[in-house]
Parts: structure tokens; sequence; C-alpha cells
């Protein structure tokens, strides 16, 4: 008995991601144009998640590995017969009708029962007590929903009190919109290969994932060159230059005036967040437009903004002058009030970020502008689109695409795995956590777009490097605890971020 040696190297968070049809094109690339043998990639799969098993938990001995019929199950053969060379009790289950292993799967089935492994068919009662659970199922060509056996195995798993290791991707789970298909294992940790599956870091797929670690299997670079990726994984460090240095003699009028229009009766609080996010992002000053009785309760709140109490649209027109940005939306509300500032607000041909109820202002009345960055969560998404949110949430990269051909500008599609939008590319924010489902977050990330848009940033840099922003404060702020966090906790790591180089 021989062990495979490789070194493989790993990592987290690649830039590139990919649909599966687009995996499934650089696996043909790397075998038939660059003749790299597929049996060879799938070692290399079974060995990054073997590896893993030895460094996330490296105390289990039992390990129960479910095997389906197609190249994931396969990989699950191999993962088996590492863990068996290395002395470990080793469960197999095969799940689906053997007969049906052919090519590299039936090969890997080959290998580990010449050393000596067994496998045993799937009874449909119970799962075996183990240390882990190696989930090998089903691949990412999986299209339809999931039944018969398969669907009674996931749910076993599911409810089996082992962690569970899912080689490539979560059984179940829709490579591409990131939604189970009837059912999906949820993984504690997801080894996937080749290319990022945007199912694993969109919407609800992040629920099944886990921490997903991304191995290319040595396939040469040559391969990723030949294939764009749909989307591309924001990255702070890549960003931060745009700001540039700001030189010895800099004044406030070198960063940028932006103006946020908000807060009506009873929502001040939002106005007032997205003004604050606003400077703190570094831009040189803060208008805020507001109704008369929230003025000098405004400025008690944060007394570096400029604030006006706004009753007529006339009383706009100064402050749209004087700024450089505009951003709308927070608190707005829907009354008359609302209607007249945001007609008038449209009439201007300024940079601006359209937020809450100014999106459901402009779903009632569409316009197309090529100078706004649109922020809708899945809810003011459907409405801009005229659906669901249900459907919404199954199609999270085609809406985001759609708002943005429809409407214009950039759009930002909040949620999990926030997508960001332009004419031509479309980017992800993987980070983030659940501590942010909390009222104002929203506000603040408008403040912090408007605040780089005034600081000279490109519509698109200023949206992504927004997001990134504002979920990485995020994640500083979860160190102390998600709940109870509170959208004015970013404040402090914001800074220090937008700070960093």
């Amino acid at each position: 008995m021989t062990k495979l040696t490789y070194s493989l190297a790993m990592c987290t968070r690649p830039q590139e991601i990919y649909l599966t049809q687009q995996v499934r094109e650089l696996d043909r690339i790397a075998i038939e144009e660059f003749k790299v043998a597929s049996f060879s990639l799938m070692k290399r799969a079974g060995v990054a998640a073997f590896k893993v098993i030895q460094q996330d938990w490296p105390m289990a001995e039992h390990l129960l590995v479910l095997v389906g019929t197609g190249n994931n199950g396969g990989d699950g053969y191999i993962i088996a017969n590492l863990a068996w060379l290395a002395n470990k009790q080793v469960t197999v289950i095969q799940v689906g009708d053997h007969s049906k292993l052919m090519g590299d799967a039936k090969k890997a089935y080959d290998e580990y029962i010449e050393n000596g492994g067994v496998c045993s068919i799937f009874d449909a009662q119970s799962l075996p007590s183990c240390d882990l659970i190696v989930d090998a199922l089903l691949g990412s060509g999986l299209a339809r929903p999931v039944k018969g056996e398969f669907e009674a195995v996931i749910r076993l798993i599911n409810e089996h009190a082992a962690p569970v290791l899912s080689a490539d991707i979560p059984s179940g789970l829709d490579a591409n919109r990131g939604i189970p298909l009837g059912i999906a294992v949820i993984a504690n940790v997801t080894v996937t290969f080749v290319g990022m599956k945007l199912g694993l870091v969109i919407g609800t797929g992040r629920n099944y994932s886990g921490k997903v670690i991304f191995n290319n299997l040595q396939i040469p670079s040559e391969v990723y060159a030949l294939m764009s990726a749909t989307c591309h994984n924001i990255k702070l460090a890549e960003l931060h230059s745009l700001l540039g240095k700001r030189n010895a003699d800099a004044h406030k009028g070198d960063f940028g005036h932006v103006l946020v229009i908000g807060g009506n009766a009873g929502m001040a609080g939002s106005v007032m967040l997205a003004a604050e996010a606003a400077a703190r992002t570094g831009c040189g000053l803060v208008s805020v437009a507001t109704i008369s009785q929230h003025a000098g309760a405004a400025l008690a709140t944060c007394r570096e903004m400029m604030v006006a109490g706004v009753e007529d649209v006339r009383d706009l027109d100064p402050l749209l002058k004087r700024a450089t940005v505009v951003a709308v939306g927070p608190g707005l509300g829907q009354n008359q009030w609302a209607k007249n500032l945001f007609a008038r607000i449209i009439e201007f041909d300024l940079p601006m970020v359209v937020d809450a109820d100014a999106l459901n202002l402009l779903a009632k009345d569409p316009l197309q502008k090529p100078s706004w960055v649109l922020t809708p969560h899945s809810g003011e998404a459907a409405r801009l689109l005229k659906i669901t949110t249900h459907e919404i949430q199954q199609q999270r990269l085609e809406s985001a695409q759609a708002i943005q051909q429809q409407y214009g500008g950039v759009c930002v599609l909040k949620g999990s795995g926030t997508l960001v939008a332009s004419p031509d590319q479309i980017s992800i924010c993987t980070a983030g956590n659940p501590g942010m489902a909390s009222g104002g977050m929203g506000d603040v990330l408008t403040g912090i777009i408007a605040g780089l848009l005034a600081q000279g940033l490109a519509l698109n840099d200023a949206a992504r490097f927004g997001v990134q922003l504002h979920a990485q404060s995020a994640d500083l702020a979860a160190q102390d605890g998600m709940r109870g966090m509170l959208a004015s906790d970013l404040f402090s790591p914001l800074r220090k971020l937008v700070n960093a180089s």
C-alpha cells in the first residue's frame, strides 16, 4: 500500500468566482488541452479534503464516508482510502446504484477495495455513530430536486450529531444560486475544487456550506487565463490606494460635500446614521436635509453636521447647489413631502446613493440614470423589478444585473453575499455576519458609499469599497458578540479600516 503525497496549497477566499458550467469548462481545458490526467485531479481532490480533516479534526478516528455514484463519490472513495491507509476506522456507505460507478469513480473505488477497504449499501434506516461525516454524495452538476435515497440520507446527515465535511459542495445545494434543491447537507466545512462556486458564498448557500476552503488542484494558471470569472471577491487591500495620500496642506473642501436627505417624522436616526457614516469615511463636509422638527435633535446627535429643516423643495435647492454628492432615502418616507423632494433631487446631475424609501419611490415611477448607486435589500429589489422577494432570493445574481440594466448606474444588492453590479463587472462581498441583521445597518452603508464618492471615487469603486468596509467593520465589531450589535458600533472600526494601508 503506497500513500499518496501531494503538496496542495489552500485558499479560503479566492478572488475569482464561477458558475457551474464555467468550472466544468475549466476542468475540460485542464484535461484535454493541458493534458492533466482526470484521475490525477480526483486524487488531488481527495488529498486536499483529507488534509483539511487532519487539520480541523485531528482527533477524529472514525470517519463515515457517504458516496454517490458520480465523480463526487469518487472523491469520497479517495478520502476513504487515505483514511484507511492512515489507520483510521472507516465506514463507507454507497448511496445509489453501485453498478453506475464508472470511469475515475470506479477506479477510485477499486483502489479502496484493493487496499482492504469495505463498502456497504445504504439501507435508509439510520447512520452509525462516528467522529466525522464525509459528504461525497452529489456534485455541483445537480440541477433537479433531490429525491429518494439521497433525500433520505441527507435528512439523516442533518440529524446526526457528528460534524460534516462536504467534498466540493454540500450535496443538494444549487451551485449557482445557493439554494437547496429540496434538501441539502448542512456542512461545517466545504472543500471545493477547481473553481469557487457562486452558490457557496451567496444567499442561503452560506448556511449550508459552513467554512469554505478552496483548492485549485494545481491546475496551471494558464487554464484560468482562458476563462473570465462570473464575479470577483472584493478585497479591501486592493481598494485603499484609490483614496490616495492626503497632502499636508489639505482642507475640508478637498474631500467633497455630502448632502444626506431623509429623516421624516419619527425617523431622524436613519438620516443621522448615514450622515455620520459619510463623515467617518473621510468626506470633508456633511449636510443633512430633514423635516424642521428634527433639525435641533439632529444637531445634538452629531455636532459636526450642518442640519437644515426643509419643508419645501425650494428650501432644498441651495443645499443641492453646494453639495458634490447626494445620499437620499434613509428615513425619507413616502408621503408628499418625500415625493416632492425626491422628484427635485433627480433633476440635479449629481452623483447619488439611493436607498430605502427613495428606492420605493423609484419603483413606483422608474427611470434610468448613469450617476447613481442603488442599494436595495431583497424586498426593495423585488419592488424595483416587480417580482417577489422569494424570486429575488432564488436568483440574486440575475436580479442584481437586471436592476443595473433597467435603472442604470451601479446596483448593490444587499444580503448574504452582497453583490455589486456595474455595466461591465459583478463583484461579491463575502465578509459580514448575522449581527448586521439590525436596524440602521443599511443607513450606515449608504453614508459610507456617499463619503467615498465625495472623495472622488468612481461609482463602482465607491460601491465595492463601501460594501467591503461596511462588512469588515461589522466583523470587527462582532468580536464583542453579534447579538446586540448596533449600526453605530461600526463607526470605530470603520475609521480604522478606512485609514489602513
